[in-house]
């Protein structure tokens, strides 16, 4: 059975609004208006990418960023009707359809994933928590405690510093060292501490825990870490765990 007339028109607009270029629009609507609908559809999803991705942006000329864009509108099979969204579909364009050039940096998916950590973040709804309760308790009180990572708070690896990365800075080379960062909202608003594997092991230990007290949890870190005095990291971990509790990273 055909569609119906106007499902064909529908058909032909979206793809000749991805594609005009190389798909023409429908016959009876005049190239004026068909050019008002190009314009506002591209330069709303591209204003929308731009503003979740600054530094990548910048990364780019305008000719190469537009075509980028471009590429994203023709390629990608958006499932959310939400210009919010428009960011994760981009990133996981990125990651999983699109084909990297020469004038993309070998950083580019690891950028993007960084930028739309801070926008996810920022729109989320989570409630940030409550944590003076446990701020206020001694180190034997406080190690009995099942504690959490807030769903607000994001822990990181990343091969490149992403956190530093921008048209001034712009690393050619893999380091050596992986970059470890917490992503986290405090008082809506978003920030970020550089890490080290150490922490952000501890803090996925938490995230996946299962009502463990704190003292547990810090214990078989040690014995992950085969460390000779397993006290040693108890008590580096409680200094760690008051402040990450202070930054609402815990709870």
């Amino acid at each position: 059975m055909s569609k119906p007339n106007f499902q064909q028109l529908q058909n032909t607009m979206a793809s000749h609004l991805r594609d005009p270029a190389n798909i023409a629009g429908p016959a009876d609507v005049e190239q004026r208006r068909l050019k008002i609908y190009q314009d506002l559809i591209f330069n709303n999803i591209e204003g929308f990418i731009s503003g979740a991705f600054p530094v990548l942006r910048d990364l780019y000329s305008d000719e190469q960023w537009l075509a980028l864009v471009r590429t994203f509108v023709i390629q990608h099979e958006s499932h959310s009707p939400y210009f919010l969204h428009i960011s994760q579909e981009f990133l996981q364009f990125l990651q999983n359809d699109y084909e990297m050039g020469p004038n993309d940096p070998a950083f580019m998916l690891e950028l993007a994933h960084y930028e739309w950590t801070e926008l996810a973040l920022d729109v989320s709804e989570g409630q940030e928590p409550d944590t003076t309760a446990l701020q206020a308790l001694d180190d034997n009180h406080l190690l009995e405690q099942s504690l959490r990572l807030s769903p607000l708070a994001w822990p990181l690896s990343y091969q490149y510093p992403v956190h530093q990365i921008g048209p001034d800075f712009q690393p050619q080379d893999v380091p050596e060292q992986n970059t470890f960062l917490v992503v986290y909202r405090q008082d809506e608003e978003v920030k970020f501490i550089q890490s080290n594997a150490v922490t952000v092991r501890l803090l996925l230990l938490l995230a996946e825990q299962d009502q463990r007290s704190l003292h547990d949890v810090l214990a078989q870190l040690a014995e992950e870490m085969q460390h000779p005095e397993p006290e040693q990291i108890i008590n580096f971990g409680l200094s760690l765990v008051r402040d990450m509790l202070s930054k609402l990273i815990l709870y």
